[in-house]
């Protein structure tokens, strides 16, 4: 099911704003807490919430709330927590839009510890 591309994959420690804004998916990068570090242009479009008021603000709580669940953000903390964070799965996003089906995955990236969240709509 994955979407995400062998190049995007294998630059996640380097990603930079300019090559994540080319993407045909959503990159939201996060902390460990889900703070959003980079928010690409895509899914700025898909939320209808700009890169500079996403970036700094909790991606399951303040930006994309409808995530803050046991499905989406308890998977998200699971895998914080083991280390080993790569789920994919579909899901519906219902905040600020109407329901939207989408395909999510979620990567921690061993080599430089960051958390993406990757979002392609259906």
């Amino acid at each position: 099911m994955s979407f995400i591309t062998a190049e995007i994959d294998s630059s996640l420690a380097t990603l930079s704003r300019e090559h994540a804004d080319l993407a045909d998916f959503g990159i939201v990068k996060v902390d460990d807490e889900g703070k959003i570090e980079l928010y690409n242009k895509y899914e700025a479009d898909l939320a209808g919430v700009t890169p500079a008021a996403a970036e700094g603000r909790n991606f399951f709580t303040e930006i994309a709330p409808c995530t803050n669940n046991k499905l989406f953000f308890g998977r998200f903390q699971s895998g914080v927590a083991a280390g080993e964070l790569d789920a994919e799965f579909n899901y519906t996003f219902t905040y600020k839009l109407r329901p939207t089906n989408v395909a999510i995955h979620l990567k921690r990236d061993k080599a430089s510890g960051s958390n993406w969240v990757f979002v392609k709509k259906k």
